[in-house]
């Protein structure tokens, strides 16, 4: 989670939301992404999904069995459906996202049983520090626009 926020910090030295991912198997880093929607001009340059192509490419197996995905904030729907076709096998969160989180703060699509693939997931990992990032990040940019 160490190496995950070191990312989140490089996204917002970037003008970037800071979130930042790794992705772990057999205690080696095959997968390291940050958030890179606005200079990217992608909408789905979110950290995980960075993170997953990025452990893809390295394994060369768009199937991440065994991997463990480490990441500061609460994936959203969009990520947690890319983790789940990509069979991580357990995800770790930092700060929960109550406003798109896709891991139980708003929905729970690890937990919907429809669904062909669930990951474990725990979050509240170094939530601390992950939410402080945020929130530092989010007060800059209210100062500057002057909505604070």
């Amino acid at each position: 989670m160490r190496e995950a926020l070191s990312l989140a910090r490089e996204a917002a030295a970037a003008g970037e939301v800071p979130v930042g991912a790794v992705i772990v198997k057999d205690g080696v880093v095959v997968g390291r992404g940050h958030n890179r929607p606005v200079g990217g001009r992608d909408p789905t340059a979110h950290a995980e999904v960075i993170a997953l192509r990025d452990a893809a490419e390295r394994i060369g197996n768009y199937r991440l069995v065994d991997c463990v995905l480490y990441v500061t904030l609460e994936p959203c729907a969009m990520c947690a459906g890319a983790i789940m076709n990509a069979r991580i096998s357990r995800v770790v969160f930092g700060a929960a996202d109550p406003k798109s989180g896709a891991c139980g703060s708003v929905v729970d699509l690890f937990a919907e049983n429809r669904l062909n693939h669930h990951a474990t997931v725990v979050g509240g990992v170094m939530a601390q520090e992950s939410a402080d990032l945020l929130q530092d990040f989010f007060s800059v940019r209210c100062r500057i626009s002057g909505h604070a």
